[in-house]
């Protein structure tokens, strides 16, 4: 069974290559690691972003597990860890950052990192933005207005938590294919390439009403689509949403339990919709069958894909079929990122109660808690109930709805394994327990992310854990 964790390069940049794995195998027991191909360097509030991230304001309250240079919260730089083969940019309105100093200094260490653990028997995987350029880490990369998803009224959401760009954009897919296939050359004996994000990020209640920006007209005629039918219709329920939501409506969604269902109820004819969620669907499919011919194209047919994915019911609005991209990936890893979960149903709660200030808060509460089956107990009567967690503080989600999530992944994308991707944030006794249910949900194994949220404590936990798998 697989055992895997993300290390980021700074982690052995600042605790040595030989020391991370030390530690991974003599206290986890891992069987595969994933990293990604930048190098950093500590730097001011000014010119840095926060490490760890603080996921739009919600994630302030975290930090550091493992000291970083000495912090539990620092400010930090980037540079790629490699010289990036501008041949393979020519003529792309995106480019990759310049090889730098820090690059000169410190790049080499990936690929050490790289060649040690394997000369240990360990899988390695790269981790990359699917559609983030310049794509190596999910803090920095901005897409141009013009490559930004748009709202059915044209216009880019006024707050979002990830920067992706709009799936339809070729210039947000050529950068993206360049880079696969730099890096398929740069890195020839990586096990496998994991995408994270290849969707669209449903934080916000304004993220799932994506994406109609002029990319996506193009896309939607060249795929038979019809662009204005599913605008309009994306458009209505956008209004609905925004001022016309009643309890009733919240008493159905209740009652009905689940999202397929209570659309059913509220629109029974769905004109649009289904044709907007279709559309979605085939864009982050096309985006994976591009994927897996890049890696080809450059070299990496025995190269695994591993994309990274939102779990039910939010894939529906994120694009990701996991049916329609299992033919060109080797495994799916469905997130687990249980802090999130709360934060998400609170964003979406707040901007729909904030829209709709007659409704019940408790039913709307109760509704959020209901069709996205976070299996929070007790079943929250107020948006105050979901909160993100502080690092001391468990994750408000049920066990069983982590199980049933998986087992629907894994319904879903046939015989293509489906592995648990679990977040190392929170208190150590809580991470025992998810872990658990990550292991016993996915026969095929599981996926840590984040080793910086891991104290040894937490690593001989891992151990304890995949040694019982």
């Amino acid at each position: 069974m697989l055992v895997g964790i993300t290390v980021m390069p700074e982690y052995f940049q600042s605790e040595s290559v030989d020391g991370v794995l030390d530690r991974l195998e003599r206290l986890a027991g891992v069987t595969a690691v994933t990293t990604s191909p930048y190098v950093m360097a500590p730097a001011d509030r000014q010119t840095g972003f926060r490490e760890p991230p603080i996921d739009a304001g919600a994630g302030k309250v975290r930090l550091l597990d493992r000291n970083l240079w000495g912090k539990r919260e620092l400010w930090a730089r980037t540079a790629p860890s490699f010289q990036p083969n501008l041949n393979l940019y020519r003529g792309l309105r995106y480019q990759p950052p310049a090889a730098d100093d820090l690059t000169r200094e410190q790049g080499p260490v990936v690929e050490q990192f790289i060649r040690k653990a394997q000369s240990r028997g360990l899988k390695v995987y790269l981790q990359v933005q699917a559609a983030i350029p310049p794509g190596y880490r999910v803090q920095f990369g901005q897409p141009e207005p013009e490559d930004c998803p748009r709202l059915p009224d044209g216009s880019v959401p006024t707050r979002r938590l990830s920067a992706n760009g709009s799936l339809a954009s070729p210039h947000i897919r050529d950068y993206t294919l360049a880079l696969l296939r730099d890096l398929c050359r740069q890195y020839p004996t990586v096990d496998g390439l994991r995408l994270d994000w290849p969707e669209y990020p449903p934080y916000l209640l304004d993220s799932i009403f994506l994406d109609f920006g002029e990319h996506a007209r193009g896309q939607a005629g060249r795929m038979g689509l019809n662009f204005n039918r599913m605008r309009s219709a994306a458009a209505a329920l956008y209004r609905r949403l925004h001022g016309a939501l009643t309890d009733e409506d919240l008493r159905i969604c209740t009652e009905a339990g689940s999202l397929v269902e209570a659309r059913r109820r509220l629109l029974p004819e769905p004109a649009g919709l289904e044709e907007w969620i279709e559309f979605k669907a085939s864009l982050v499919e096309s985006l994976h069958a591009d994927f897996r011919q890049a890696m080809n194209e450059a070299g990496g047919q025995g190269m695994e894909l591993r994309p990274n994915a939102f779990p039910p019911p939010w894939n529906i609005f994120s694009g990701l079929d996991y049916g329609r991209v299992s033919p060109y990936s080797s495994a799916l890893s469905v997130k687990l990122y249980t802090m999130h979960w709360p934060m998400m149903l609170r964003f979406y709660g707040d901007r729909l109660h904030q829209a709709n200030p007659g409704v019940s808060e408790r039913l709307l509460a109760r509704a959020l808690a209901r069709l996205f089956d976070t299996g929070q107990e007790p079943t929250p009567d107020r948006l105050e109930d979901f909160r993100y967690p502080s690092p001391e503080e468990p994750h408000p989600v049920g066990e069983a709805a982590q199980h049933r999530k998986i087992a629907q992944a894994q319904l879903e994308a046939g015989s293509t394994p489906v592995c648990s991707l679990a977040h190392a944030y929170g208190p150590t006794t809580d991470f025992r327990s998810r872990l658990q249910t990550a292991r016993s949900a996915s026969r095929h194994g599981f996926w840590i992310n984040r080793y910086g949220h891991l104290s040894d404590e937490k690593l001989a936990i891992v151990g304890e854990v995949g040694r019982l798998a």
